[in-house]
């Protein structure tokens, strides 16, 4: 049974990232490729209403402030209350930390450790979880990867462990 303000539909925007890296077998490198997600909603038999906005195709390494700005002003501008934000792992929580304050919004970054197109990836793991993260949650900035779901304020990735922690 819905209540007023749960989740019908769902703004995706897609940063690039390794989720959505492919392997080019001519020139032996990864590459970002078109957004997975879509991909992984429409295996899932998803019944979400779901808009998927392409925003960047970067290595989360190469995005700077004004990409960051860019990330912020499209989900001040969209209409819908949640939004799914796909993004390298290596500076989701920086991006996570530029997108805090904006009202009325719940927000949920997630990306890969592993290209979502490998037979073993945790990327169809993590859109999942970061989709019933967007179910629960209140309003603000989260991250969910490595089956948690962190305070976007409060979080960091471990390279050395290739997790991501809360920080204090």
């Amino acid at each position: 049974m819905e209540k007023e303000g749960d989740l019908d539909r769902l703004r995706i925007f897609t940063t690039g990232g390794t989720i959505d890296k492919v392997y080019f077998d001519a020139k032996s490198e990864f590459e970002i490729g078109e957004p997975a997600v879509e991909h992984i909603l429409r295996e899932a038999f998803s019944s979400l209403e779901v808009v998927v906005e392409p925003l960047l195709r970067k290595d989360s390494l190469e995005l700077d402030a004004a990409d960051r700005a860019a990330i912020r002003a499209a989900i001040e501008r969209c209409e819908e209350s949640h939004v799914l934000i796909t993004h390298g792992t290596d500076t989701m929580a920086e991006t996570a930390a530029a997108l805090t304050g904006l009202e009325a919004k719940t927000i949920v970054l997630t990306g890969a450790l592993s290209p979502a197109r490998f037979r073993s990836t945790d990327a169809v793991f993590n859109v999942g979880l970061a989709i019933g993260a967007l179910h629960m949650a209140a309003p603000g900035v989260y991250v969910a990867i490595n089956g948690r779901v962190f305070d976007g304020t409060r979080v960091r990735k471990n390279r050395a462990a290739n997790c991501f922690e809360a920080t204090d």
